[in-house]
């Protein structure tokens, strides 16, 4: 099976590549904008595509003709979305019609990743059956990309996750675990909020349903992320508790202390019934994924 990853410099387009590259029956093609940059270079072939450009899209999709493109590549910034919309609508809608046209045209499955931004979070955790309503840019944004994607004549699987975390060697962005961890050592208060609430995905997890879902060709939405329902205060928590830190040091507070120019949805976190009895999909807990995170640290 040949299959192509989009993203592959981010953290679950780097997750993918090194679970996908193991597989001996797997040809992988990593692409991403610019030079590669993981750190391992067996088990796949390293191309450039940059997928606002749709002629290198339809290039790279044509010269390589792979049985499923995995389309991780994004602006995931919230608050960079909602302040640069043109380039937000750009690399997270155009790129997509640029990607399904290129899949449609040569017969190739397309697993898309999505977000629980696509709701408003008044009534989470949300099953894939409920009706999208974003309330940010970002979130909008991800939506018109799901229907992008509904609309192609391809073959296709739409991956919604939530609040993904993980670590790879070359990071361009923290994460809540780490942050928590590296405040507390440092003796540093921080303010953490309640009033939201999460499925928080560990990256591992995330790059294995995008499998089972290609291994499968299985079609529809799926909803893919961790099974424990929390707010990042309890977050917060439960990773002073793993690294026996300093707990007084984290106060509670809710999101009206915090000023970003994108809002966020409250309360979102998924049902995994569908991704359990139709991919045989088994999340982690969030302090198995805390322990995984610290290996890989070592």
């Amino acid at each position: 099976m040949k299959i192509l990853i989009t993203g592959s410099n981010g953290l679950l387009g780097q997750k993918l590549v090194n679970l996908l590259s193991q597989k001996s029956d797997i040809q992988l093609i990593a692409t991403s904008r610019g030079k590669n940059r993981l750190a391992f270079k067996d088990g796949y072939e390293y191309q450039e595509m940059d997928i606002t450009n749709p002629q290198q899209v339809e290039e790279v999709i044509e010269k390589n003709r792979p049985d499923a493109v995995i389309h991780t590549a994004a602006l995931t910034q919230v608050d960079d979305c909602e302040l640069q919309k043109e380039d937000c609508w750009q690399k997270n809608v155009k790129a997509v019609e640029y990607l399904a046209g290129a899949c449609e045209k040569y017969q190739v499955f397309l697993c898309h990743l999505s977000t629980d931004f696509v709701f408003d979070g008044e009534s989470g955790p949300y099953s894939e059956e409920d009706k999208p309503s974003p309330i940010s840019f970002y979130g909008w944004s991800k939506y018109a990309a799901e229907e992008v994607v509904k609309r192609s004549k391809c073959s296709w699987a739409i991956v919604r996750t939530v609040l993904v975390y993980g670590i790879v060697e070359d990071m361009s962005r923290s994460n809540i675990i780490l942050w928590v961890k590296n405040s507390l050592e440092a003796q540093k208060p921080i303010k953490v909020v309640t009033d939201q609430l999460r499925t928080p995905t560990l990256a591992e997890d995330l790059a294995m349903g995008c499998w089972l879902i290609v291994k499968q060709k299985a079609e529809g939405i799926f909803h893919i992320s961790g099974k424990d329902f929390l707010s990042p205060y309890e977050m917060a928590i439960k990773t002073a508790d793993f690294f026996q830190l300093d707990k007084s040091l984290i106060s509670q507070v809710d999101s009206s202390n915090f000023t970003q120019p994108a809002k966020r949805p409250p309360r979102t976190g998924f049902i995994l019934d569908k991704a359990v009895s139709v991919l045989g999909y088994n999340p982690v807990s969030f302090e198995k994924g805390i322990g995984i995170l610290v290996e890989q640290m070592r």
